[in-house]
């Protein structure tokens, strides 16, 4: 039973992702179902990141004090019955009222499930322990289109029925018996901590501006080289896959040399790596290099999660849900941010957020010497 629910911990990995982007390959075929347009059934994305996102500046924490193995499994369950929701939705508001209460219930299991690999985990195996757990959000994140797509050969809702057996399935199973169940009541400003808020930062602006700006490289596969959505999508998946491989040697990588500075590796070469991609002339360079920012944006994600739970204070699941919201807001205002910078210069979209990854991570998470309570993982 005990391998089985560690099996299970790093499966919670793959749910989350995987129900965030479900929908994203099969937005004519839900608007179709309702008689509304593919943009108005893109709002079950938003739909679903937003109250994720936000819930999750809180969530780490509160699950904290319920204890983990008890909020983990209530949200399991929360993710079950929202999902059937949106199996049998009968409408666009019911649909969107299902994917908010799937993000809802997301946001309790991804940064706990994080705290508990922390806390199974042998300290000089924690990168590597990690780098699984990156690599089954990779992998939700990369195959959740393919599914959905798939699954939309015959109805896009036996995605969601699929959803709801395996979230149903995780919380029989439960969680590792290592891991706290609770007993501690950490106030919520425990979670924000100054080296906690850098932590996030460097997040926000490193994830915004490699893995929250595939739709600028989709753009320029369209418009330099024209590019059909099919031939797009397959460039674009380069990205989840080479990061699904690469995650263990991340993590390998993390337990060897350091987190902060494989962190800040990441994101200056996937600065460079995203500048080569907005400038050269060629579709096979063009996607070689993408690609290879999967590997090092996933080097970024997996160092900055390996630093916050590194230490021993008392509140890791709350710092992680912290560090992890800042992410993943990163990535929903990278459009808002770049797409219009992309019309009106299609190369300064590209070298802008290339620079800000460059920079400004490298420099928040610049060392400012030893602190008490931290292992050799955070150098």
């Amino acid at each position: 039973m005990s391998r089985l629910r560690l099996a299970a911990l790093y499966a919670g990995g793959f749910l989350g992702p995987f129900g965030g982007a479900m929908t994203s390959s099969v937005l004519p075929e839900v608007g179709a179902d309702f008689g509304v347009s593919a943009g108005a059934a893109a709002s079950t994305l938003t739909g679903y990141m937003l109250p994720f996102s936000l819930l999750m500046l809180v969530s780490g924490t509160l699950g904290g004090r319920w204890g983990a193995v008890r909020a983990v499994r209530l949200a399991y369950v929360a993710y079950a019955v929202a999902s059937v929701l949106c199996a049998v939705s009968w409408s666009l508001p019911a649909l969107l009222a299902g994917r908010a209460l799937q993000g809802a219930a997301n946001a309790f299991t991804t940064p706990l499930l994080l705290a508990a690999v922390a806390a199974v985990a042998p300290r000089e195996r924690l990168g590597r322990s990690l780098g699984l757990f990156a690599s089954m959000q990779a992998a939700g994140q990369t195959f959740a289109p393919l599914l959905g797509g798939v699954a939309a050969e015959v109805s896009w809702r036996w995605a969601f029925a699929g959803a709801t057996a395996v979230a149903a399935a995780l919380a029989l199973i439960g969680l590792p018996a290592a891991v706290p169940r609770g007993g501690q009541r950490p106030p919520l400003r425990s979670a924000w901590r100054p080296r906690t808020l850098r932590l996030a930062a460097a997040g926000f602006v490193a994830w915004g501006c490699l893995g929250g700006v595939s739709f600028l490289v989709a753009l320029r596969l369209g418009d330099s080289f024209g590019l059909g959505a099919g031939q797009r999508g397959l460039v674009l998946t380069g990205f989840g896959l080479v990061a699904i491989v690469t995650a263990r040697l991340t993590g390998w990588l993390v337990d060897r040399v350091g987190a902060r500075w494989c962190a800040r590796v990441g994101a200056v070469v996937g600065g460079l790596l995203l500048a080569g991609a907005g400038v050269l002339p060629s579709v096979v360079v063009v996607g070689a290099l993408w690609a290879a920012a999967g590997a090092f944006s996933q080097a970024v994600v997996v160092g900055l999660n390996a630093l916050v739970l590194s230490t021993e204070e008392g509140n890791p699941g709350g710092a992680v849900s912290v560090v992890q919201s800042l992410r993943f807001l990163g990535a929903a205002l990278s459009p808002l941010a770049f797409v219009p910078l992309y019309h009106l210069d299609p190369l300064t979209a590209f070298l802008v957020p290339a620079a800000l990854a460059l920079t400004v991570p490298a420099a928040l998470l610049h060392p400012t010497g030893a602190r008490p309570g931290t292992t050799p993982v955070t150098r």
